[in-house]
């Protein structure tokens, strides 16, 4: 090491990021694997860096404008960062520090030829690549050129790219500091990427290469189509030769240049078949040592391969930590519960600890092993018919996999496996169509969630987490009542026979989507229009309505009755959060802000309905939706009577119309309870941490959402808490932030999300899975935050998923949809409820359709078109 500015790369290991950057930490790691040949050089620390900064006193002005600015003031960001690169640029490089570097360069060869490549402290960690976001330099030649690229490549920190890159993803634009590694410049017949995992699918088992003639640079800046090869266990699956018509070289006196390849060697390969595997074999030796697959860029040079970078791939979905060399496949749970994004880790684990079924996390997410139930043929049959049900999508992910014959390897049947979507043990037969059973089931559920509230408040320290035990396993229990699953199975098994027989004998679509209007006794819908009562309160008062217009914190309630008519305006949102508060979105992670923690997220659904709806709507829209499902019973009945066996098939239908009638509401009501009880857990648990923030155990009581209940339950017992480990976990979530769960994951990473592979639907529109009938034309309003709609009467919501919560703008809008959704989940349901035409499950919906396009809703038929 020559001071503290230049250590040489052997020196160099995966501990010391914050000296030499991602980069530089990765080559050290590198040079230390057997087999692995890395071009000799070294880096310049990040010592330097601050040194250069400090040297440029207006910097700090320019950091403090920049950390004001958002990730679209785009502008702002062009102007200003290129202001601060000139800055850094314009810095002369102090004497020592130019001594140590030309030092490092006389020891390595003045005369040669060196690549001169940026290290990001933030750069190729195992959450964000940074990939391309800092600049490199290839072939440079001379001490002077040397320094001159250096400052290059801090300024490059402040590439327009890099600060974009780092507004999106939350990175303190001071947080990261620059190291530059300075290598020996090899001269290849071939460059290019290995993928040690398939980019695309995310298969671990399948390596991806990447080649080119010449230096790696023509296909990182896309001049190139690269040969493309595939290989799995040693053999190559795959070849793809591209026509390779230019090249980029090095020039003796330094810098590059783009040559034309003769005719004679466009159409060769890069590399040969056993380079190939030689290389991937290598890129397996890497990911074995690392931990991880890796995005490798190597160079070949005299038939030899030489390693330039290995970065984790932080774009596959994380796969289980299931390590029983067995297939398994996955079922994301999200995708039923309408909650894709990430959970954080105490979430996670309530979850887990409250659900019937064993789970498994990966990227923040809950999946369940579904693979014995696929290899049973039974087994199959019920999951494949409940999915083709609920979610197409999910079904034919399925499909795909059992058609490979390649995952799940068949068993024989070991006993009937009984009507799908029933759990083991499940309810046995139908259960009579009677009220009673709904409203007995409600009373136990308001019966048990009282007495939770009651007992919890006595409990405290460690004897909280004996009792949460317990009442976590009265919560599995409830799920697991049987005569509740058979109220539930009755309404959704209703809803099918009626859809199923209806279309048979009179050809009518999607009949229960009318028949299930304004059902009696669903808690969500009547959530929805319990916000317009709301409305109507506050309507008459406009000092009231000016008010929330200029709400900016969760205090306006205390204020509310400071204003004419806030008194009373403050008693109606206090009634309804205290019905409605444990509710908010993404409701299954308990660490999510409640309604009741943050009332402030219903402002905009309130001044929405304030503005757009007439007093009285709720009773009267309520009252519309049971006629209109009155008269369509009168019709299908008289038309069913007029068919043969017609007085039979008529009884049948309106046992079922009753059956549905009776029971499609209490669909609601298990989730409602779950969500009760979590607000109960939370607060006792939240109660717990302000104590823990007291005593000095915990910088803030929010870093126990980074725990887990059995984690938290160590903290209070020992009153010690790992403060590193919680911050890996927020920064993991960060991380998992950024990927899309499939809907179907196998253990070997692959990702799969099914298709509809339909071809009924017009050139251009986008195909989704008809849920609620009707059609409708409108403006799209693309949301993926509930507190930022605003919405006018006629527009159609587009946004990713609706759990409960989104149920207030269900009565404002004219039409949904979202990319996730089946057939009885809660949009879905309520949608049918309130009469509002949706069609969910849209692959990409809030990046195809733009706020603000007119679009046309098939609810009936299950597709959307983009207008002119």
């Amino acid at each position: 090491m020559t001071g503290p500015y230049v250590v040489d790369l052997t020196e160099v290991d995966g501990t010391q990021v914050a000296v030499v950057g991602g980069k530089g930490a990765g080559l050290g790691v590198l040079s230390r694997i057997d087999g692995i040949r890395v071009p000799a050089g070294f880096c310049v620390t990040t010592d330097a860096y601050r040194r250069i900064m400090a040297d440029a006193p207006s910097l700090d002005d320019q950091l403090d404008q920049l950390s004001r600015l958002g990730p679209d003031d785009r502008e702002a960001v062009r102007t200003l960062s290129a202001d601060i690169r000139r800055s850094i640029e314009g810095v002369a490089v102090p004497d020592e520090l130019a001594a140590a570097v030309t030092r490092a360069h006389a020891q390595l060869g003045e005369g040669a030829a060196y690549a001169v490549r940026s290290s990001a402290t933030a750069e190729d960690s195992p959450t964000a690549s940074f990939a391309g976001q800092q600049d490199s330099y290839l072939n440079v030649v001379g001490r002077a050129a040397l320094l001159a690229h250096l400052s290059r490549c801090w300024a490059s920190l402040f590439t327009e790219r890099a600060v974009t890159y780092r507004q999106r993803h939350g990175i303190d634009h001071r947080s990261v500091q620059m190291a530059v590694v300075v290598q020996r410049m090899v001269l290849p017949a071939a460059a290019g990427i290995l993928f040690t995992a398939d980019p695309v699918t995310g298969d671990r088992r399948v390596a991806t290469v990447e080649a080119s003639f010449g230096l790696g640079e023509a296909l990182v800046a896309g001049l190139v189509n690269p040969d493309v090869f595939t290989v799995r266990d040693g053999g190559i699956v795959t070849r793809t030769i591209a026509t390779k018509q230019r090249a980029v070289t090095a020039l003796p006196a330094g810098g590059t240049r783009e040559e034309a390849i003769e005719p004679a060697r466009q159409r060769q390969p890069a590399l040969t078949d056993p380079q190939v595997v030689r290389l991937a074999q290598l890129g397996r030796r890497i990911e074995a040592h690392v931990g991880a697959p890796q995005d490798i860029e190597w160079c070949l040079v005299d038939d030899d391969f030489q390693i330039v970078q290995s970065r984790p791939v932080t774009t596959l979905f994380p796969v289980p930590a299931v390590d029983d060399g067995e297939n398994h496949v996955y079922l994301s749970v999200g995708h039923q519960q309408m909650m894709t994004d990430p959970m954080k880790p105490l979430g996670l684990s309530v979850w887990r600890l409250t659900a019937l079924a064993p789970m498994h996390e990966a990227g923040g997410r809950l999946f369940v092993d579904v693979t014995p139930r696929l290899a049973s043929p039974a087994g199959r049959a019920g999951l494949l018919e409940l999915m083709g049900r609920s979610d197409p999508l999910s079904r034919d992910a399925l499909e795909t996999i059992l058609d490979r014959g390649d995952v799940v390897a068949p068993t024989p049947d070991e006993g009937p496996a009984g009507p799908p979507g029933r759990a083991p043990g499940g309810p046995p037969a139908p259960i009579e169509t009677d009220p009673g059973i709904v409203t007995e089931l409600i009373g136990r559920t308001r019966a048990s969630v009282a007495a939770l509230r009651r007992e919890i408040r006595t409990k405290h320290g460690p004897a909280l987490f004996d009792f949460l035990l317990e009442a976590f396993e009265e919560h599995r229990r409830a799920l697991a009542d049987p005569l509740s699953m058979q109220a539930i199975m009755a309404g959704m098994e209703a809803t099918w026979w009626l859809n199923d027989n209806l279309w048979e004998w009179l050809g009518e679509r999607n009949a229960a989507d009318t028949l299930t209007l304004s059902a009696p006794g669903n808690v969500t819908s009547e959530m929805g229009l319990a916000l317009l009562d709301v409305a109507d309160v506050i309507r008459p008062y406009p000092e009231v309505v000016a008010f929330l217009h200029g709400v900016e914190d969760e205090t306006f309630l205390d204020a509310l009755p400071d204003v004419p008519g806030g008194t009373e305006a403050r008693a109606a949102i206090g009634a309804y959060l205290d019905r409605y508060g444990m509710r908010c979105v993404g409701e299954i992670d308990i660490t999510r802000p409640r309604w009741s923690e943050r009332p402030s997220t219903l402002v905009p659904a309130i001044l929405d309905n304030v503005r757009n709806f007439p007093p009285g709507a709720a009773a009267r829209r309520f009252e519309q939706g049971r006629h209109a499902a009155e008269k369509k019973a009168q019709e299908v009945l008289a038309r069913l009577r007029a068919l043969p066996d017609g007085e039979q098939k008529a009884q049948e239908t309106a046992r079922m119309i009753d059956r549905v009638r009776t029971f499609i509401g209490y669909r609601e009501y298990p989730k409602y309870g779950i969500v009760s009880r979590y607000l109960v857990y939370k607060e006792a648990l939240l109660a717990e941490a302000e104590r823990l923030v007291r005593g000095g155990v915990l910088r803030e009581r929010e870093d126990v959402f980074f725990l887990t209940v059995e984690e938290f339950h160590e903290v209070v017992r020992t009153y010690r808490v790992d403060d590193r480990l919680i911050d890996q976990r927020r920064e993991a979530f960060r991380s998992y932030r950024a990927l899309t769960p499939p809907r179907v994951l196998t253990s070997d990473g692959e990702a799969v999300n099914g298709s509809y592979r339909r071809d009924d639907v017009p050139a251009g529109a986008l195909v989704g899975l008809a849920v609620s009938a009707g059609t409708v034309e409108g403006r799209a309003r693309v949301f993926l935050d509930l507190a930022e709609a605003d919405l006018e009467p006629g527009d159609i919501l587009v946004t990713a998923y609706t759990d409960p919560s989104w149920t207030p703008l269900f009565v404002a809008v004219a039409g949904l949809v979202t990319e996730v959704g089946g057939l009885m989940t809660h949009g879905a349901v309520i949608a049918r409820e309130y009469g509002l035409p949706a069609v969910v499950g849209v692959a990409q919906a809030t990046r195809l359709i733009r706020d603000g396009q007119r679009i046309r809703l098939h609810g009936t038929d299950g597709y959307v078109e983009i207008l002119p």
